[in-house]
């Protein structure tokens, strides 16, 4: 009865539909796969026919798969959006392409630069290492005055990377590991101090927790940035809610940022409401206040001329829009940025993770049997309906999740263009490159774990506490 169509498909929105019809098609493919019984398979084919007649009798359009129905139409702060017009805020990505966010569209809406091939040479000659896989595969695609941030450096000026997490829950995901694994590898080829803000005080004032499990989790998600294998000697990890009682030199610049701010900007930035709580109203200069090296007078020596160096999600941007525009009027340098793509949700590019859905992403406490059973059961494929039509016309790695992952966690170059070939050609499966996602996920996670259980509390107590770091200024 579960698998018969019934009255209730009347009901569902079209992009419902359309995930009942993706998921039936993995069913099927899934059934011949294991060589099912005839009949058992007929079934689903039939259920999936009659699941694409609804879809078209709905939407008007003929079911295609990673292309959800046209009519999408996306809602923020009861604001009609254009039909393809992505939204990207601190809080919201969401998209209706199975690509996922249209990245060339979000620099020019965002008045940043792209990360071009120049740059990228340039980079590689400053710091004479070769370019990240991150930068290779245009995983960090845009910035903001990265060519001022190298021309300091050829100089012999110094600057300094800050990032960030907002913690939210206890256990990260692997998305999470991004900005972290991109800032390690800036940090060790340009040599610089690393600051890393934990926005305990944010979560307590949007999520429905309290302050005490707001500091917990920062303290938690604490152990897994120092598992990355940040250097001690070089890297201060700072929890809001501790560190804003104890920094004079940070609250002064929270306040010279609350200054130039107004009401009504805030609200065009962020879309805040007269019904927001004026801890969210006022937090934003919170963020911003890093940004400015006065902020850590124990490492730069009270020195207020540093430059700062961001890398973060692009959906981090409109902060650091703000704190651009009110630096010169407090007398501070602009920081600059390398803006990230969106890691995926394991069902598709269409929205970020949830760090509250378990199965919406490999979460670093995940076991390997976690790990395979959540690659097979919920990574959203681009392979066909059948294996026939797979053979035939091949799989589409731009909205399949288990390429996705790939091209962030396998380093080799060319052994990701050799699956991209082969899957593109039909002669590589869907569950045959699921396979491969889940034989690098497996080990990299367990690596992980590893390296964590050896971040004791005295440890992060180390990395958490205000002091001078092993550079002169």
């Amino acid at each position: 009865m579960a698998d018969s169509p019934n009255c209730d498909l009347k009901s569902l929105s079209p992009l419902q539909l359309f995930e009942r019809v993706t998921e039936q098609g993995e069913k099927v493919r899934a059934l011949k796969a294991g060589k099912a019984p005839k009949d058992e398979i007929d079934a689903a084919v039939r259920m999936l026919l009659s699941l694409k007649l609804s879809y078209k009798t709905t939407t008007g359009q003929d079911y295609q798969a990673g292309l959800p129905p046209k009519d999408l139409v996306l809602i923020n702060n009861g604001t009609t959006k254009e039909e393809d017009e992505d939204l990207v805020d601190p809080w919201n990505v969401q998209t209706s392409n199975a690509k996922g966010v249209d990245y060339d569209k979000l620099i020019v809406r965002f008045g940043s630069s792209k990360i071009d091939t120049d740059l990228i040479n340039r980079i590689e000659r400053a710091t004479g290492q070769k370019p990240h896989h991150f930068l290779r595969r245009g995983i960090f695609f845009s910035h903001r005055d990265m060519d001022q941030v190298l021309d300091a450096y050829e100089n012999k000026k110094p600057f300094y990377l800050y990032t960030g997490r907002g913690p939210s829950s206890q256990a990260m995901h692997v998305g999470h590991l991004i900005p972290f694994m991109f800032t390690k590898w800036l940090q060790e080829v340009f040599d610089v101090p690393l600051v890393i803000q934990l926005t305990d005080d944010e979560k307590y004032l949007w999520k429905d927790m309290t302050v005490e499990k707001a500091y917990e989790y920062a303290r938690e998600n604490a152990k897994d940035i120092i598992a990355c294998g940040f250097d001690v000697n070089k890297t201060f990890i700072f929890s809001d809610l501790d560190y804003l009682g104890t920094s004079a030199g940070f609250y002064k610049n929270i306040v010279k940022v609350q200054k130039h701010v107004t009401f009504n900007q805030v609200k065009g930035i962020f879309g805040f409401t007269d019904s927001d709580c004026i801890g969210k109203i006022s937090f934003p200069a919170i963020q911003a206040a890093p940004s400015f090296s006065s902020s850590f007078p124990q490492i730069f020596n009270g020195k207020e001329n540093i430059q700062c160096l961001i890398p973060c999600a692009i959906d981090q941007d409109p902060y650091f829009r703000m704190t651009r525009d009110v630096a010169p009027r407090i007398g501070q340098p602009k920081p600059a940025l390398l803006h990230s793509v969106f890691f995926p949700a394991l069902q598709g590019a269409q929205t970020k993770m949830s760090a509250s859905d378990p199965n919406s992403s490999i979460f670093l406490t995940d076991t390997p049997k976690q790990i395979k059973t959540k690659i097979n059961k919920h990574a959203f494929s681009g392979g066909r309906d059948t294996i026939e039509e797979h053979r035939k016309y091949g799989g589409n790695c731009e909205v399949d999740v288990s390429f996705m992952y790939l091209t962030f966690f396998l380093e080799d170059d060319d052994r990701l263009e050799q699956l991209k070939q082969a899957y593109t050609s039909g002669e590589l499966l869907t569950g045959e490159l699921k396979k491969v996602l889940i034989e690098t996920m497996q080990p990299l996670v367990a690596a992980h774990q590893e390296r964590r259980k050896q971040v004791t509390d005295e440890i992060v107590k180390q990395f958490m506490t205000p002091r001078k770091l092993a550079f002169e200024f």
